[in-house]
C-alpha cells in the first residue's frame, strides 16, 4: 500500500512538471501592428518620480569633444553589497560603461561640450534608450559616430527599452546631424566598417508575415553607406542575388 501511495506521488510530481513546462511563457513579440487589440490599449504614463542623472564625462581620443551619458538613477530590490563607487546601498548612479572608443549601456541621452567651450548639446529631444554609442576611430578625415538604439515603442507596452526594434543612428562627434539609417519597423541585427572603402555595412531583418517575431520566413536587408559622402545616403544590395550572377556570368 505504502508502495502504491509513493507511485502515485512520483506519478503526480512528472504531471505537474510536464504541465509547467507546457505552460512555459512564450517571448513577447517585438512588433504589434497598430490594428490589433494590444496596440489600442491605453499607454501607460511615464513614471515621474524619476531622477535624471549623468555619468561623469568621456573624452574619445582624437576628438575634441567631451560626451556625458544622460539616464536615470537605478534602485535595487536586493541587498546585496557591491563595492565600488558607483553604487550606494541599493541605488546605481552607473548610467553606463566607456571603453576607450564605445559606450555602452542602457541611456536615453548623450550631451556633448567642445574641450574649449562649457556650453553643452544635446543629442536629441526624442525619447529614445541609447545601447551603444561608437567613435570610428579609423576614419581619419571623418569623425562619427554610430548608435545602436531603440527609438519607438513597437511592441507597445508603453516602454521604449529592448524589447522594441533595434535601429542604427549615425552623428558627427560632436552630436550633430544625428540621423537615422535603418529603416523603421526593421530589426538591426549586425553592422561593421570596411576601411579600405570608408563605408559602413550593415543588415536588418523586416516582419514580412506580420507575425510581430522576426525569424526564418521573414526578410533579410542588406545596406551600406559611403562614411566620407556629406550626406551619408543609404544604398541597397543583394549579396546572395550578386553572388549568384557573377558564378553563372562566369561559365
Amino acid at each position: 500500500m505504502k508502495m502504491k501511495k509513493n507511485a502515485l506521488l512520483v506519478l503526480t510530481f512528472f504531471a505537474l512538471l510536464a504541465l509547467g513546462c507546457g505552460e512555459e511563457e512564450k517571448p513577447k513579440p517585438k512588433v504589434i501592428y497598430e490594428d490589433t487589440e494590444e496596440a489600442k490599449k491605453e499607454t501607460p504614463k511615464v513614471d515621474s518620480t524619476q531622477i535624471k542623472i549623468a555619468d561623469l564625462p568621456v573624452h574619445m581620443e582624437g576628438t575634441k569633444y567631451l560626451i556625458y551619458p544622460i539616464g536615470d538613477i537605478r534602485i535595487y530590490d536586493d541587498r546585496s553589497k557591491i563595492y565600488g563607487t558607483s553604487r550606494t546601498n541599493n541605488i546605481s548612479y552607473a548610467i553606463s560603461n566607456y571603453n576607450r572608443f564605445e559606450i555602452t549601456g542602457y541611456f536615453e541621452n548623450l550631451k556633448f561640450q567642445h574641450i574649449d567651450s562649457t556650453a553643452l548639446y544635446s543629442l536629441t529631444d526624442k525619447k529614445i534608450q541609447i545601447q551603444t554609442a561608437t567613435y570610428l576611430n579609423a576614419l581619419t578625415k571623418k569623425h562619427v559616430l554610430v548608435y545602436t538604439l531603440v527609438d519607438s515603442d513597437t511592441n507597445h507596452d508603453g516602454r521604449i527599452d529592448i524589447n522594441d526594434i533595434k535601429s542604427l543612428y549615425i552623428s558627427e562627434i560632436s552630436g550633430r546631424n544625428f540621423r537615422k539609417l535603418s529603416h523603421d519597423m526593421q530589426e538591426l541585427i549586425d553592422w561593421n566598417v570596411v576601411e579600405v572603402q570608408n563605408r559602413l555595412y550593415f543588415r536588418t531583418i523586416e516582419d514580412i508575415n506580420k507575425n510581430g517575431a522576426f525569424d526564418k520566413n521573414d526578410k533579410v536587408h542588406y545596406y551600406y553607406v559611403s562614411l566620407l559622402s556629406p550626406d551619408w545616403k543609404v544604398t541597397d544590395y543583394e549579396p546572395v542575388a550578386t553572388v549568384v550572377k557573377d558564378t553563372l556570368s562566369d561559365l
